[in-house]
């Protein structure tokens, strides 16, 4: 079965709903689901793109009435495909139809049904399902329901209720829930005391944007008794220094995170959540039966996100500080008695498996071929098959990179997009090795405020991200994932700097150790350490890091190998000296993915892969260039971006 999710960068909300329901998909079927997600208004439109969703966060951020005339004006067209504005995408999506054959098509954002309706304008049926899920509630544009969908999922009967009202028919709408992470249905947290008595009184701060007087806020927040307060700035590094420095005074009491991948995890161990009304934000706060304090909404849309909120009595709006410090005060006085009235009716709405549930209505639906029709109903326990891992093959060759970065450093793609990214084109092993300073040094110390390196409060996080990726990788590549650190210990000068990679590691390694300590507690693990960038590169703007190199009668004996070739740089020192040796993309972007590359003739299995470095027999190094097929995905086996973009059908 083959399903395309067709999502679009404006929001976190359409996103966060096609990579859940992805992940769900790919849970639920003991055969790999052919799932794919495909943002086609960036493959389409490329720059043009970036630029709209520019001005789209200038608009909310910057002039809010101004973008709430826009949205009403949407709401009132006739279609947003009107006088064939949109011919590049309908081109593009009818070609990739036409090619995939999918049998359910979901759309996570409202402009797909618009094309889709224009490319089968003068057809008597689609010959796919067409699942539309509608990311907001209440406040719901017109764009979304104007045009035919065989299922419209909602999530809550107030949104249903609206469509209901603008004509569309009952039986095109289910009420599933917003299809949160599948991690909030299947996470183990313990159960969290009510905020009474000696109990802390947890509080999750989302910080949108740096507000002003935020850290006055937040400091009226920490004056109330017995708070605990959370934490997260996003990509905000500076943001996040600032409030370190301001904060640093309150100890234990304060937690500051940057970008974090476990949401579930904090909203379910904490009493409330105060953050923007958007509508990712407020139903995984729904989900993990948070009760929320909205302090900020963009017009139009979030709306009826913190409507809802207020109406189902499930927390409250509070836009000003006074007002939210005021809100959280009323929660929690009285032996915390309207906080067990919001989590009392969070109990009635609260649909953490709402992914499962919109899956197990496209798993259905694809099955059936007698026509369109809604699936009502399904069972309260959705069984999670467990996926069925194959033998891996017995020799190689196996294309491998062993230094690669994530948004958990200074890497552009998060540990899931990278591993699409690598998986898509063919790789066998990958390490994900994101930079970890050295906190005794002036650089690891700014490094660590500027979030261009892991925070130390992140590492299990990362770890365990990882791990869940590694599991996704061999289910849908057989590709290998293996967890790493790029330890920073960097000088004033490049005679003074070292970075060395752990590859394979299984859990923390102190930043603080001195080298060989660290490559002993590498070792300990069964890991490989491994000298990168040992010498002077001359195709990368950067500090060269030369303390290994100039120390390597000392560090030869300790190192399983030395990068022999990093980005585009050659050190042929390396080869001269017949260290052992392996080859490195040093990935930060995707355009370093055309770089030097590792090959092994060994087993595809992670002491197999180890061993041959150790041993470094049948170890060879190739570039990697763009004339390389990307392997197809499984579910478009068809398509293939690049081809079409050379046709002139999409923007490279």
């Amino acid at each position: 079965m083959k399903v395309l999710i067709l999502t679009a960068s404006f929001g976190d909300g359409h996103n966060a709903a096609a990579r859940n329901l992805r992940a769900a998909l790919e849970a639920m079927t003991p055969d790999p689901c052919q799932v794919e997600v495909l943002d086609l208004l960036d493959a389409v439109y490329g720059r043009l793109n970036q630029l709209a969703k520019s001005a789209y966060l200038g608009l909310v951020r910057h002039a809010p009435s101004l973008w709430h005339t826009v949205y009403k004006l949407v709401d009132a067209a006739p279609s947003l495909s009107a006088a064939g504005s949109w011919g590049r995408l309908r081109r593009a999506l009818s070609d990739i139809l036409l090619q995939a054959q999918p049998d359910v098509v979901v759309s996570t954002y409202p402009v797909y049904a618009d094309v889709v309706a224009e490319i089968y304008r003068e057809h008597a049926e689609r010959p796919f399902r067409l699942f539309t899920i509608i990311t907001d509630s209440i406040s719901i544009n017109s764009a979304w329901y104007r045009h035919w969908s065989d299922v419209f999922c909602v999530a809550n009967e107030a949104t249903a209720s609206v469509l209901r009202e603008a004509g569309v028919p009952t039986d095109r709408i289910a009420v599933t829930g917003f299809p949160v992470s599948p991690a909030f249905h299947d996470e183990q947290v313990p159960q969290l005391a009510p905020p009474v008595g000696p109990t802390e009184r947890r509080i999750l701060y989302l910080v949108n944007t740096g507000r002003p007087k935020l850290g006055r806020t937040l400091e009226e927040l920490l004056a109330l008794p017995q708070v605990q307060l959370t934490i997260t700035v996003g990509r905000d590094h500076d943001l996040r220094a600032r409030l370190h420095r301001r904060l640093d005074g309150y100890g234990d009491r304060v937690k500051l995170y940057g970008w974090t991948n476990l949401m579930p995890r904090l909203l379910l161990s904490h009493h409330l959540v105060i953050g923007k009304a958007g509508g990712a934000s407020v139903q995984e706060a729904i989900a993990s039966r948070c009760p929320m304090i909205v302090n900020q909404m963009i017009p139009g849309q979030e709306e009826g996100n913190a409507r809802l909120i207020a109406q189902e009595n499930v927390g409250c709006i509070a836009e000003g500080r006074r007002e939210t410090v005021a809100a959280v005060e009323r929660a929690f006085e009285n032996r915390a008695h309207v906080w067990h009235q919001w989590r009392h009716h969070l109990d009635k709405i609260s649909r953490p498996g709402a992914a499962y549930r919109i899956a197990e209505l496209i798993l259905a639906a694809g099955k059936d071929t007698t026509g369109p029709q809604i699936f009502q109903g399904w069972s309260p326990g959705v069984p999670v098959a467990t996926p069925t891992i194959l033998p891996p093959p017995a020799s190689g060759p196996l294309l491998c990179d062993f230094h690669t970065h994530t948004n958990y450093s200074d890497g552009a793609l998060s540990v899931s997009e990278l591993v699409d990214f690598y998986g898509r084109h063919g790789f066998d092993c990958i390490c994900i090795t994101d930079h970890l300073a050295d906190p005794r040094r002036l650089i690891g110390k700014l490094g660590r405020l500027s979030g261009l390196t892991l925070s130390p409060a992140q590492i299990g996080e990362y770890f365990e991200v990882i791990g869940r990726e590694a599991n996704r990788a061999w289910r849908r590549y057989r590709m290998l994932v293996m967890a790493g650190i790029e330890f920073n210990k960097d000088g004033c000068r490049a005679r003074s700097s070292a970075h060395l990679l752990g590859i394979d590691l299984r859990r923390e390694i102190p930043a603080d150790l001195d080298l060989p300590e660290t490559i002993a507690q590498i070792h300990a693990q069964g890991a490989l350490a491994v000298a990168s960038h040992p010498h002077v590169m001359k195709s990368e703007w950067g500090k060269n890091t030369l303390y290994l190199w100039e120390n390597q009668e000392t560090f030869a004996p300790l190192l399983d190998a030395w990068e022999i070739a990093n980005r585009d740089n050659i050190f042929s020192p390396v080869g001269l000296k017949r260290l052992p040796f392996i080859a490195s993309s040093d990935f930060h972007k995707p355009k370093h993915i055309f770089s030097w590359k590792t090959v092994l003739h060994c087993e595809k299995d992670p002491e197999a892969i180890k061993e041959c470095i150790r041993r470094n027999e049948r170890v060879s190094i190739t570039l990697y260039r763009r004339d390389r097929p990307l392997r197809p995905e499984p579910a478009l086996r068809s398509i293939d971006l690049p081809e079409m973009a050379e046709a002139g059908v999409v923007a490279a």
